[in-house]
Order: C-alpha cells, then sequence, then structure tokens
C-alpha cells in the first residue's frame, strides 16, 4: 500500500509538472513600447475569448485626499466617451463644465460647515440639478454594455481592490476586434459624465452596504486598526468625508494620470491567433500615450507591539475575526501562511471546522484568509460566529489554541500531501476557463511582477516543511501581533 501512495505522488507531481510546462509554452507575453503588456493564451476549444485588462493601481495608491476615487472611477468609466454614451458630446461637454463649476462652489462652501451660508448653499443645489437634468437630455444610458450584450459578450464588468483596479469581458472570439476599439476608446477618451449623480450613487453603496451593516462596519474597523501607517487600512470605498469631497476634476486627474498602457496589463485567452491578435492590439492601443507609475507606498507599518481589541456594540449576530500581521506575497514566509491556511482553514476538512463547528458545536461557521492586499505585508484573518449559547470569547480561545497547537506538534505528512493534492485541483479548476486563467495571469503579473507565480506556485508549496510551519506559528501568531475585532448585542456576554 505504501509503494501505492508513492506512485500515486510521484504521478500527481508529473501531472503538475507537465500542466505548468504547458503553460509556459503557451503564454505568449509581448510588451508594447507604450509600456502595455500583453498575456496571450490560444485555446481553441470553443469559439469565444475572455479579455481582462488589470490596471497597476487600487486603492493603496490613493493619497489622503484621494480615498475611494479608484473605486469611484470603476464606476465612471462605464459612462461612456466622447462618442460612446451621448447624443452629441460637442453640446454636452459645455453644460458639463458649468456642473463641475458650480459643484466645486457648492462643496466650498458646505466646507465652511457652521459658517456657511445656508441661502446660498441652497441656490447652488438647485442650480445644479436644474444643470444635471439638462446634461441628461444627452445622455445614452449602458451603451458600452449595449454593444457587448448585442454582439454576444458576457460577464462584463469590473472590480477594484486595494491593489488594482480590473474590467473584463467575454466575447465570441470573431467579435475581439469590437473589444479592442471599445476600450482603446475608453482609455483614451473617457467622460465622466454623471460624476456627481454617481456620486451619490457611491455614498447610498456605503450608507447601505458598509454603515448600516454591522460586519461591514466591523471589518472596516478592524482593518483601520489593524494599519496605523500604511494605506492597507483605508476602506477601498472610501470614508464618507472622503466620498464627499471627490471631485470630477480630482478624479479626471488621476485617470490621466495612471490608466494608461505602462500601468495596464491585458490577457487575451480563447480562440485566437496569436500573431494577428498581437497585431490588432497595437493598431487599437499602440499610439496611446504611457503615463505616470503610481508613486511607491513607501509607508511601512511599524512592528505591532501589543494586542488591539475592537469591540462593536449592535443588534446582530457575535461574531469574531482575528488578525496577525504577515509578509507579501511570494516571500518565503507567504508560501508557509499558504499550507497554514489550507490546514486550519480551507474547507470543512479543515481543522478550524472540523474542531469548532462539528466537535466542539461552538460555531457556525469559521473561514481563514489571506487580507485585505498581497502587494505588500497584509494579515492571515481569521473570522467566526459564535453558535448561541456559546460566547465570543469561547470561540477566540478555541482558536487560539488551534493555532498554538501548530507551534508545538508537527502537521502529520500525509496532511501536507493532501494540501498538495487540493492545491492541484484548485488550480486546474481555476484555469479551466478562459475567464479564469486570464484573472489568474493579470493578478499575478501586477501582485508578484510574474504570471509565473501560478507555475512556480506548487513547487514552492512542496518545499514547505513540518519545522518552517512550526517556525512560522511561533513568530506570528503571538499576542503582541494580534488585533481582535468582535460584535456584540447590546447587554450581551462577550
Amino acid at each position: 500500500m505504501r509503494h501505492f501512495l508513492i506512485i500515486i505522488t510521484l504521478l500527481a507531481a508529473c501531472v503538475t509538472q507537465t500542466r505548468a510546462a504547458n503553460l509556459e509554452e503557451k503564454v505568449v507575453e509581448h510588451t508594447m513600447k507604450n509600456g502595455m503588456k500583453l498575456l496571450i493564451v490560444e485555446r481553441h476549444t470553443s469559439p469565444t475569448v475572455s479579455a481582462w485588462i488589470r490596471f497597476r493601481v487600487g486603492s493603496v495608491d490613493e493619497r489622503s485626499d484621494e480615498r475611494g476615487i479608484a473605486h469611484l472611477l470603476e464606476h465612471m468609466l462605464f459612462k461612456g466617451t466622447t462618442t460612446l454614451g451621448t447624443k452629441d458630446y460637442a453640446a454636452e461637454k459645455p453644460i458639463l463644465d458649468k456642473i463641475e463649476n458650480v459643484s466645486l462652489t457648492l462643496m466650498n462652501e458646505k466646507a465652511k460647515r457652521d459658517k456657511a451660508d445656508p441661502v446660498k448653499i441652497a441656490g447652488l443645489e438647485k442650480q445644479l440639478a436644474s444643470l444635471e437634468t439638462d446634461a441628461s437630455k444627452y445622455v445614452i444610458k449602458d451603451e458600452f454594455f449595449e454593444l457587448y450584450s448585442k454582439n454576444g459578450g458576457t460577464g462584463y464588468n469590473a472590480f477594484t481592490s486595494r491593489d488594482g483596479t480590473t474590467y473584463l469581458i467575454s466575447l465570441p472570439s470573431n467579435k475581439l476586434e469590437l473589444w479592442a476599439a471599445i476600450e482603446s476608446d475608453r482609455l483614451q477618451n473617457a467622460v465622466l459624465r454623471e460624476f456627481y449623480t454617481e456620486r451619490s450613487v457611491v455614498m447610498e453603496e456605503r450608507r447601505r452596504s458598509y454603515d448600516a451593516d454591522p460586519e461591514s462596519k466591523l471589518w472596516e474597523t478592524f482593518l483601520a486598526s489593524s494599519f496605523l501607517a500604511h494605506s492597507y487600512g483605508q476602506p477601498t470605498i472610501g470614508w464618507m468625508s472622503d466620498i464627499e469631497n471627490l471631485t470630477r476634476s480630482k478624479a479626471e486627474q488621476f485617470f490621466r494620470s495612471y490608466y494608461a498602457p505602462n500601468n495596464a496589463i491585458v490577457a487575451i485567452v480563447g480562440d485566437i491567433d496569436t500573431k494577428t491578435t498581437i497585431a490588432m492590439v497595437e493598431r487599437y492601443f499602440g499610439a496611446i500615450k504611457p503615463g505616470k507609475e503610481p508613486p511607491p507606498v513607501t509607508a511601512v507599518e511599524p512592528k505591532q507591539s501589543g494586542e488591539r481589541r475592537i469591540e462593536l456594540v449592535a443588534e446582530a449576530e457575535p461574531t469574531v475575526i482575528i488578525g496577525f500581521h504577515k509578509p507579501a506575497i511570494n516571500t518565503k514566509d507567504d508560501y508557509v501562511f499558504d499550507v497554514i491556511n489550507m490546514v486550519l482553514g480551507s474547507g470543512r476538512t479543515s481543522r478550524f471546522y472540523k474542531k469548532l463547528v462539528i466537535e466542539k458545536q461552538i460555531a457556525s461557521d469559521i473561514g481563514a484568509f489571506d487580507a485585505p492586499g498581497h502587494r505588500y505585508p497584509s494579515l492571515f484573518v481569521v473570522s467566526a460566529n459564535p453558535r448561541a449559547p456559546h460566547s465570543v470569547k469561547e470561540v477566540e480561545e478555541a482558536i487560539q489554541a488551534e493555532l498554538d497547537l501548530l507551534k508545538t506538534t508537527p502537521v502529520a505528512e500525509r496532511d501536507l500531501q493532501r494540501i498538495l493534492n487540493k492545491i492541484e485541483y484548485e488550480e486546474a479548476r481555476r484555469m479551466g476557463t478562459n475567464g479564469g486563467l486570464a484573472r489568474n495571469l493579470t493578478e499575478y503579473e501586477a501582485t508578484t511582477g510574474s504570471w509565473r507565480y501560478m507555475t512556480e506556485h506548487r513547487n514552492k508549496i512542496a518545499e514547505v516543511t513540518t519545522a518552517d510551519i512550526m517556525r512560522v506559528a511561533a513568530m506570528y501568531f503571538t499576542r503582541e501581533n494580534r488585533t481582535v475585532g468582535f460584535i456584540t448585542k447590546k447587554g450581551g456576554d462577550k
């Protein structure tokens, strides 16, 4: 039986190495003169293609007076260009300029707070509403979406994180040139129309999804308390006062500076011809000038020297979040954390789930993950919901007991092999679709500097030893490196 297991292990390793070698052979890299990086993979299994554009700028790159701007820009870049999303841009533009002037005057007056002139504010708000009504007559709603949809596009979306901003679409492969035409136009000629209307939408999103939701509110406070210096502690959506003070002028400046070819990674995966695709992308994007690179985030989070605890009293189910500072992605100890994550918190076979949910039944749910980003040192986080009548304190102590066990008791070799097998399965699943592969290519190229992190990850994990796990657990899972956030009901026990 032992020899049989050895053979299976060797076969699994060979399959992984073959998959990695195949991907190394299939990914074609092409860097344009303006700095845009193309990652192209031909897959002729279906007549479709996925195209992802990842900009290496996220909320971590925002200055204090720009917080929330990357997320708001994600919304704004669906509004169209000088030719899309408008009936007559020449007539629309003067109204947009007037809206900006009135909005800036209104914001400056409101900034006076108790010294502001309420009559002046009311007049400016009335003038702004009238201008926005005039501008709306020229707007063609969702023209990007309609164009893609009529041509078979699916999954048209975008998302902003602390580490970057991504725009994605899947299309019939014979419609890829439509993508190139639309996205190159957006990159050069985006118009941030309906800016202040959309800013109000984002403010409502903030009220509904963050301020009024106890778990989201706890999460924001937890991160802000975990990072005193580094911008990973600021919310991607921004604080309410941040959003209120964002302007179209500021957003346009941020966009023109950083949403540029030299900060863009494009992955195109599907039923395409590589040489033809490169020529087409060069034709549409090649003349676009490079922009500025976001300034490096120079703030270094000071070493935590004592436990931090955050309590939120709310009419909500008890929740506990525990976080420990950890290194950035692609460092030796980060690979060890990947293993620890899978041992403790990955699925129903993990230690946390088996011990706290099934055996002790003190938690209704529990999970472990890295947050809030990868480019810079981040957090290893455990989140759990106590099962009544058990308390936050009981669950917290049980979690710490499992973390402490890693410091003294070696993880069994069979568990490490199970982790390798699971990683292989997850990697194959994520890369099984065009969109999944395009996402991974852009994500790892942006956060680690090379998409090859994907092909090297499994081998790096295989190098992690039980001694590494014990060392990392002892180094990082300490009281002084711990931040704890929890929700308790009014009048309830902690």
